[in-house]
This record gives C-alpha cells, sequence and structure tokens, in this order.
C-alpha cells in the first residue's frame, strides 16, 4: 500500500476530515474536542459568510483506507490585495507522527498551489485570523483555555521538514490570581462614567444593532494590525450565534460618547471544561448540564479590546481601563486570547492588570517556487 491524497469533494471524505483528530487525541486529557456539526457548520462554504470573499479546499491524506493527515487552504482575495502577494493561508493541520504521509500531502498541497498561482502559504489559521490560530509551542501540560489551538510538539517538526519557516510569534497572557491583585491595585471601584462619557452593557434584545456597533469599532480599532481584513456584516452574526453562551450581557461594556459606541472590552467565559464532557457531540443533557454549571466557571478571558481611532488619545482609553478592571475583578483568573509584541498599547495595558506571558502559538509560512 501506498499514501495518497484526496481533495475532500464526498460526505465520508470529509466525516474523515472531521474526525482524525478525534483518533489522534483520544488518549490526551489535554485535548478539547470541537463539536463536529460545529466545525462542519464553519467549513461549509454555503453556510459561512467568510467564504463568500474566500475559497475553501480540504485534503485528506489516506494509507490504504485509514485517514493519516489533514489540511484546508483558503484565499482570502482582501488580504491578498492587501499584502500584495497572492497568499493562501493553511489550517485545520492533523496528523499522526508520520513524516511520510506529510511529506505526500504538502506534495499535494504544493503542486496545488503552483496551478492556482499561489506564491506564499502562511498557517495555521482555523480558518482566518478571526478563529484559533497558530501551533502550541510551549506548555503542553497546562489546561488550554477557549479559543486556544492544542496540538502535539511534533507539529512543529513536520511543518519544517517541508520547508516551513517561523512567520510570527503570537503569545496569550494570564493572571491567575486576577481577582486578589486588582483588589489590591485598585481597591477603590472606579466610577464609570465622566462628562460626556457614560458605560453600558450589551442589550441582548437588541443585538443585531449591538453586533453591529461592535464591529465598527473593532473593525476601526483593528485596521492596522497584524494581517487584519475587516469583517462584514454577515461574518460577525454568523461568529456570534453562540454568543450568549459564552459571554452574558455584563462581560461585553460599551464606552459611548454622547450616546455613540466608539469603544468596547468583550470577555468570554472559559468554557473549556465545560465543553470537555461534551465529548464533540451535542445532547440535551450535556446542554443542560452546561446552563447550570457555566454559573460556576471564575476563569474568564478577554477576548478582545478596541478603541476607535479618533478617540484614542481622548479619556475614553482611561474609562475602557476601568471597565476592563471592574469586570475582571470579578473573576478569580484572567486570561487573554493572542497578541503579538509589535503592540505595544496592549502590552502595557495588560502589565497593568498583572497579565503575564503564557503560551505561545507560532504561525509558518513557505514561499511557493514555480
Amino acid at each position: 500500500m501506498s499514501y495518497r491524497v484526496i481533495k475532500v469533494s464526498t460526505r465520508e471524505e470529509l466525516k474523515d476530515f472531521v474526525t482524525l483528530p478525534f483518533e489522534i487525541y483520544k488518549d490526551d486529557k489535554s485535548w478539547i474536542a470541537p463539536i463536529k456539526s460545529e466545525l462542519k457548520k464553519i467549513l461549509d462554504t454555503r453556510k459561512n459568510p467568510y467564504f463568500r470573499f474566500a475559497t475553501l479546499d480540504l485534503f485528506n491524506c489516506y494509507f490504504g483506507n485509514e485517514i493519516i493527515a489533514r489540511i484546508s487552504l483558503s484565499i482570502n482575495k482582501s488580504f491578498c490585495k492587501k499584502s500584495g502577494t497572492r497568499t493562501a493561508f493553511f489550517g485545520f493541520f492533523e496528523s499522526y507522527n508520520d513524516p511520510e504521509a506529510v511529506r505526500t500531502l504538502f506534495k499535494v498541497l504544493f503542486e496545488f498551489c503552483k496551478q492556482n498561482d499561489i506564491q506564499r502559504i502562511e498557517g495555521p489559521f482555523n480558518p482566518n485570523l478571526y478563529s484559533e490560530l497558530g501551533l502550541l509551542s510551549n506548555k503542553y501540560d497546562h489546561p488550554i483555555t477557549f479559543f486556544q489551538s492544542y496540538n502535539p510538539d511534533y507539529y512543529h517538526s513536520l511543518l519544517k521538514e517541508n520547508g516551513f519557516e517561523l512567520l510570527e510569534t503570537l503569545h496569550t497572557r494570564s493572571n491567575s490570581n486576577s481577582d486578589s491583585y486588582l483588589n489590591y491595585h485598585f481597591p477603590q471601584q472606579f466610577q464609570l462614567g465622566m462628562d460626556n462619557l457614560t458605560v453600558r452593557s450589551f442589550n441582548e434584545k437588541n443585538k443585531e444593532q449591538e453586533l453591529e456597533h461592535l464591529r465598527n469599532i473593532f473593525n476601526d480599532a483593528f485596521s492596522d494590525n497584524w494581517h487584519f481584513t475587516p469583517v462584514s456584516k454577515e461574518e460577525y452574526v454568523f461568529a456570534s450565534k453562540h454568543l450568549k453562551l459564552v459571554t452574558p450581557p455584563d462581560l461585553l461594556r460599551f464606552v459611548e460618547y454622547k450616546g455613540e459606541p466608539v469603544a468596547a472590552v468583550h470577555f468570554v467565559l472559559d468554557i473549556n471544561p465545560l465543553l470537555k464532557k461534551f465529548k464533540g457531540k451535542k445532547s440535551l443533557i450535556n446542554y443542560f448540564n452546561f446552563l447550570f454549571e457555566r454559573k460556576k466557571i471564575d476563569k474568564a478571558i478577554i477576548f478582545a479590546v478596541g478603541i476607535k481611532k479618533k478617540f484614542r488619545k481622548s479619556r475614553v482609553g482611561n474609562l475602557l481601563f476601568n471597565v476592563t478592571v471592574e469586570v475582571a475583578r470579578k473573576f478569580r483568573s484572567i486570561e487573554t486570547t493572542w497578541m503579538y509584541d509589535e503592540n505595544k498599547i496592549i502590552l502595557s495595558l495588560a502589565e497593568r492588570l498583572g497579565l503575564k506571558r503564557d503560551k505561545e502559538f507560532l504561525i509558518y509560512f513557505k514561499n511557493i517556487s514555480n
């Protein structure tokens, strides 16, 4: 028998793609299984609005009838235009520690790139910048929090053996005693309002408009960030379908200037310990247990913080920091999603919150020669 690589086109091949990590990680207690039905929705180019302006191809590598490795490849037209290079993002990379299988997989992938005039590959992005991304490179024995990727250490070698080089090191931050730290350093409760500035929580009854406020703030605030491309209204609605399960309204705060939302901080609950019990499958029992146990979660993640550019040098920044402290002090432990070393403003704010560098996630690239 020999290795063979196919581009996913049938339900059975998609099933193989989705279920492969369940076999790879079946004895790994650190891994958190994704909900299979939700993953399929993300990969469905007809349902996921991100793919109105991006392509997606999935590849499986088999040995005989057994799937050994998988990978996705996506081309975002907006990013290609912005970067000036026809770049593809790879993602959802999973494999047994089988270098020959991975070489076979990438040989087919590189040939596909050449046929489609792709000049460069970067990743992993699962499937884009606003998803789980990067390869974990340290603290493999530490719990993975919500929205963090997980992988075996040998994945780095598999990529490097196929010509990939390091592009960017992203990292998260954590404070395992955030309530004590913040109550000590900021003993007085902040006044959340001044002059024409007010703070309010997310209004679930007006969800569509609130999501649009959030999208406008973050699209403006993040426009100069690494690899950023604007998020459409449809993408935001799609990604926020289960928002209330991870973000109660008081964990998402707006700062308003004369009634206009100009800044926001978005926390999410670390629901990974509860997701682990689902084992990749939805059920009513697990769902009701989830709703009950969610009340006991004492760890939150600072998912996003942003200020519209024209308000960055105003008192909005101070007020946004104050409300971040007031939300964070309610939890025993606080972590962040990924950040990068060039973003000095965010790093400074993280230091003030007692957030120390924690996990690291690596992004790789490879230039494709014709």
